[in-house]
């Protein structure tokens, strides 16, 4: 994701049209919703169509980008959620799991921008959630664009969504053995 740095590189601009998944945890509403907002107006700057996906919680993010990626049309995921410490060691597994699933993610090629914020209290989701900062929900929606517009520049094409012919096979076919 995006960080803390003066560096805005503005809006990619595309010849074809951009289709994104938002992905959010809507854990503590009032963060979500203030997540939500930040990267809809990012990425309506950028004329990309969004749908929103909602997940129980920010472990679950990296399955359902990888179900939609398998099973939608989508170019690119931003990931949002909140994970505040608690008094266990849950916090660690969720921020540590989340994350390596999402990079595992991009690591396949998928162009996922990561906006889950992890913090220590409430006090600072409120201020991470602000979309006056350089790190927010907006920075990872940007960063799902400028990675589309990269997969773009070198090429990259995206599969149809569902089943091509001759991707899967009936048992019992007469083209091969009908027991194992």
């Amino acid at each position: 994701m995006a960080g803390h740095s003066d560096n805005d590189l503005g809006l990619p601009e595309f010849a074809d049209p951009v289709k994104v998944a938002i992905v959010i945890a809507p854990y503590y509403k009032a963060i979500s919703e203030a997540q939500l907002a930040s990267a809809r107006s990012i990425l309506d700057a950028a004329g990309a169509a969004h749908e929103t996906i909602e997940v129980t919680g920010s472990l679950e993010i990296p399955t359902a980008i990888g179900i939609a990626n398998r099973l939608s049309n989508f170019d690119g995921f931003v990931a949002l959620g909140c994970v505040i410490r608690g008094r266990t060691s849950h916090y660690d597994v969720v921020v540590e799991q989340s994350s390596h699933g999402i990079m595992l993610l991009g690591l396949q090629g998928l162009c996922i921008g990561n906006g889950i914020i992890t913090v220590e209290n409430m006090e600072q989701a409120e201020e991470r959630a602000d979309a006056k900062r350089l790190d927010t929900a907006g920075a990872a929606a940007s960063a799902t664009l400028h990675l589309i517009a990269l997969a773009r520049r070198f090429g990259g094409q995206r599969r149809k969504a569902g089943f091509t012919p001759g991707e899967y096979r009936i048992a019992g076919d007469n083209d091969g053995p009908a027991n194992a």
